[in-house]
């Protein structure tokens, strides 16, 4: 068992439970070998019983970010290496396995709450988990931050990608 310690990670791996979907929480703390590369873990093996397993990177989002007075709050921005990394893992894992990023959004006010389809209540804290098929992610990411090399999705490609997490298991 891989010991957690982000809440988003934790949260998400109770929300498995919850919804009794098996799955395999991975070991982050060491990235993997492959073929003389360093890679990324991916945060969860999930398995789907409605399509090919899922291979996951969980990431946290506050909603909205930046606080109250912001107008930041679909937070969808992801690292180069994120994405690589978790586009090699699918291709290690073969084409019974599909990657998947997970945006789990803590609702920090419940004024927010009816912007999502669905939420989870765990240790004082509302969830809302979103997926976005890596695949569809990479053809429509635009950079975000050449110095941190990370990049996300405009706003109306992130509404019509994204689908609740419960429609991928």
């Amino acid at each position: 068992m891989a010991k957690r310690t982000n809440h988003y990670d934790v949260a998400f791996e109770e929300y498995l439970r919850n919804v009794r979907t098996p799955y395999v929480a991975v070991d982050e703390t060491r990235r993997a070998l492959l073929s003389q590369a360093s890679l990324k873990s991916m945060d969860f093996i999930v398995y789907s019983a409605r399509q090919r397993n899922l291979l996951v990177d969980v990431k946290g989002r506050r909603f909205p970010s930046g606080g109250e007075s912001q107008n930041h709050k679909w937070e969808n921005w992801a690292t180069g290496d994120d994405l690589d990394s978790l586009l090699q893992w699918e291709d290690v894992f073969g084409g019974d396995f599909r990657a998947v990023l997970v945006f789990a959004y803590d609702v920090v006010n419940p004024h927010w709450l009816d912007q999502f389809d669905a939420c989870f209540e765990f240790r004082n804290r509302t969830y809302a988990f979103y997926g976005v098929w890596l695949s569809d992610y990479r053809e429509k990411q635009r950079q975000r931050s050449a110095s941190w090399e990370t990049v996300c999705l405009p706003s109306a490609e992130f509404r019509r990608l994204k689908k609740p997490i419960a429609e991928f298991l």
